[in-house]
């Protein structure tokens, strides 16, 4: 996926993607943001997270790392913060092109619930989204596979059960187990 460069708007260090995605939809950022989760930052992995947005509303998703769009992104990016995030402002013109991609489209409301875990977020969202874009049916069968992207990654799920025993080593020397 090729954006223009855009103006950049803000550029931090946020623990929780949330932050970025109520603050683009309260501005109603025509853009896109880029998300370097702490992997990319801490660990030289591959790949960043692009979402663009449409006065605030998100309408694309693509991961550079894994080369996978729509709900499979956002499987992909969906790791313990903290993310750099970087917003930047286009023109609705600018991102027409883009737009039109639709294996790359999110529905409204899923960046919300799969990165930030905030429903009340996603109700928002859907709520300021387009009625051609309210697409509430579809936000189903797309949790399916974004669900089943997840589950294919089989360096996710071995990473996860690492981290996971190494705190449970940590607790049980911390506890003299």
């Amino acid at each position: 996926m090729r954006l223009p460069r855009g103006t950049l708007r803000k550029s931090r260090v946020v623990s929780d993607p949330r932050e970025t995605l109520a603050d683009v939809l309260d501005r109603t950022v025509t853009g896109y943001a880029i998300f370097e989760s702490q992997e990319t930052l801490l660990l030289d992995a591959e790949g960043r997270g692009v979402v663009t947005f449409e006065d605030g509303v998100p309408v694309l998703a693509y991961h550079t790392g894994t080369d996978r769009g729509g709900p499979p992104a956002l499987a992909d990016l969906a790791v313990p913060g903290p993310y750099h995030v970087s917003v930047f402002e286009l023109g609705p013109d600018d991102l027409a092109a883009a737009h039109e991609a639709d294996d790359l489209r999110v529905p409204p409301g899923m960046p919300a619930e799969r990165l930030g875990g905030d429903p009340a977020l996603a109700d928002s969202t859907r709520r300021a989204a387009p009625d051609d874009r309210g697409q509430k049916a579809s936000e189903t069968a797309d949790e399916h596979s974004a669900v089943e992207a997840f589950l294919e990654d089989e360096a996710k799920i071995t990473a996860i059960r690492e981290q996971a025993r190494e705190e449970a080593r940590a607790r049980a020397d911390e506890w003299d187990f």
